[in-house]
């Protein structure tokens, strides 16, 4: 075996819901599309007609342009936070890779020093943020915690990080 998975079957249902949307809404719904999310329109349109056909030929959706902005919308508010994500890492990534291998070793030890230090709960939410990469979201509900608590605690373990990182 190659490791790679053979394409699934073609269901007639599912084409024929896509076809369907299609046929019915996309001129209206590229153009929301486009002036909420510009240039990742016809990717959204794309992935939200998908999405919402599997639902559709299965007799889920009652409301298709209401289910189809929504999906578009969830898709859209998911891209984008992998965009941050991706930049944030891109970021910290340079910082890292700007200075010269010991320097960056040294650099780590500190940050990781630094870190190890912070009161427990500090350093839960820290570490859960930038090293796991989770969201303040996913880290509440993995900590326990309402969002506006991670949030702060986020921002305290982050002043205190950046104030050691700077002595």
């Amino acid at each position: 075996m190659d490791g790679f998975f053979s394409p699934a079957p073609v269901r007639p249902d599912l084409s024929l819901a896509v076809e369907s949307l299609f046929r019915r809404y996309d001129t209206w719904f590229r153009r929301v599309l486009r002036k909420r999310y510009g240039d990742m329109a016809d990717d959204l349109a794309q992935e939200a007609y998908l999405r919402t056909a599997m639902h559709d030929a299965a007799g889920e959706v009652r409301h298709p342009k209401a289910f189809l902005m929504q999906v578009a919308n969830n898709l859209a508010i998911d891209r984008l936070r992998r965009q941050r994500r991706e930049e944030d890492q891109l970021i910290d990534g340079e910082a890292f890779q700007s200075s010269s291998t010991a320097a960056s070793q040294e650099y780590e030890l500190t940050l990781k020093q630094i870190v190890l230090a912070l009161p427990p709960e500090l350093r839960d939410v820290f570490v859960l943020s930038h090293i796991n990469g989770l969201t303040h979201r996913e880290s509440a509900l993995q900590l326990g915690l309402t969002e506006r608590t991670v949030k702060d605690r986020m921002r305290r373990a982050s002043i205190r990080v950046a104030a050691a990182m700077r002595d």
